[in-house]
């Protein structure tokens, strides 16, 4: 299993000290970004469990993706390249994403070399 952090940071920052109200509204940004990646999740992304967590400035997120084994092919992606296209698909499809929040910065470039 592997576990990936990423963050969504939002267009319009919120106040510290919310209202019930707020609150409420953040809650169901989280569930919305929680649906959405189950939404367009695919076989290859290997999505087990996703978590979002609404902050002031941003959503952080945590998916739990299927471990690749070792032996497969290194031209695979791996689980932060597998969780940045996820994120991204979702980001596009979701209004609530898509409207609320900046795009995900992809991933520096893979260096298979390196060992």
């Amino acid at each position: 299993m592997d576990i990936v952090y990423a963050s969504l940071k939002r267009r319009h920052p919120t106040a510290a000290g919310k209202s019930p109200a707020a609150e409420a509204a953040e809650a169901a940004e989280a569930a919305e970004a929680v649906d959405a990646l189950w939404a367009h999740a695919e076989p290859g992304d290997g999505l087990q469990h996703a978590y979002a967590e609404p902050a002031d400035d941003r959503i952080d997120l945590l998916l739990y993706l299927l471990g690749r084994d070792p032996s497969d092919r290194l031209d695979q992606p791996d689980a932060v390249r597998r969780a940045y296209s996820l994120i991204a698909r979702s980001h596009r499809s979701s209004p609530v994403l898509r409207r609320g929040y900046l795009p995900l910065e992809p991933p520096a470039p893979a260096d298979h070399h390196a060992r």
